[in-house]
């Protein structure tokens, strides 16, 4: 893997990468479709397959109930079942979620070199808190912003400002990674440099080209030759 340059003079290089969580920097799904196919199997339904909860897994358990019971959230029974997803979640919090390959090397680059990364996510605190501990993170991270740390979630601009001054670095220092559109969207409104990270967690109907973002890396050891040819 390439090193990053530690000798950066330019007032706008990047000194901090603001990963978002579910399917850029940690692979999720597979406890995210553990929760959602225990409910659907204790309430008489069929498990789906996991490719198809894995394209829903960044946007969080209002989408994962919807795709598995197919009710909105103004529908009656919504409310109930999305706590009942999200409970078995929190119990199951970190079974089977790791880092994708090659973050954790990555992590240590960045930190390496002069720079540091923090995470900015829509996840609520109380789940974002004890998974980012049970992944080794907490003391790592120059900022960690939940979805409700901030007034705004993503694609709200505001929570990747809040991570910006807790990494104490200005917007056109940072670089967010994500693999979701609003996490492009929250970047570019923030004044930041993106990268889409198309190992996440991409619909089939999505078209990243389409986004806008500065960059893609198809893996995460992409990113640090990325900083290298455009930081």
């Amino acid at each position: 893997m390439a090193e990053v340059a530690t000798s950066q003079t330019n007032a706008s290089a990047i000194r901090t990468v603001l990963f978002d969580l579910d399917g850029t920097l940690a692979d999720t799904a597979p406890d995210l479709a553990l929760a959602l196919n225990t409910l659907l199997e204790q309430t008489g339904n069929a498990p789906l397959p996991y490719e198809r909860i894995r394209q829903e897994a960044s946007y969080g358990g209002t989408a994962l109930v919807r795709l598995g019971f197919g009710l909105n959230p103004e529908d009656d029974a919504f409310a109930e079942l999305r706590q009942r997803f999200l409970h078995l979640y929190q119990s199951h919090i970190c079974i089977d979620t790791r880092l994708f390959d090659g973050m954790e090397s990555v992590l240590d680059e960045i930190s390496s070199a002069n720079m540091n990364w923090g995470i900015v996510t829509n996840k609520p605190a109380y789940l974002t808190d004890p998974l980012v501990k049970l992944l080794g993170l907490t003391d790592k991270a120059a900022a960690v912003v939940s979805g409700d740390t901030t007034n705004n979630s993503k694609p709200h601009p505001e929570p990747l400002l809040h991570a910006c001054e807790l990494a104490g670095s200005r917007p056109e220092q940072c670089l967010y990674v994500g693999d979701a559109q609003r996490d492009i969207e929250a970047g570019q409104r923030a004044g930041m440099k993106t990268l889409v990270a198309t190992f996440g967690y991409i619909r089939d109907d999505d078209n990243t080209d389409e986004w806008g973002a500065d960059g893609a890396i198809a893996s995460p050891k992409e990113l640090i030759e990325w900083i290298r040819r455009h930081g």
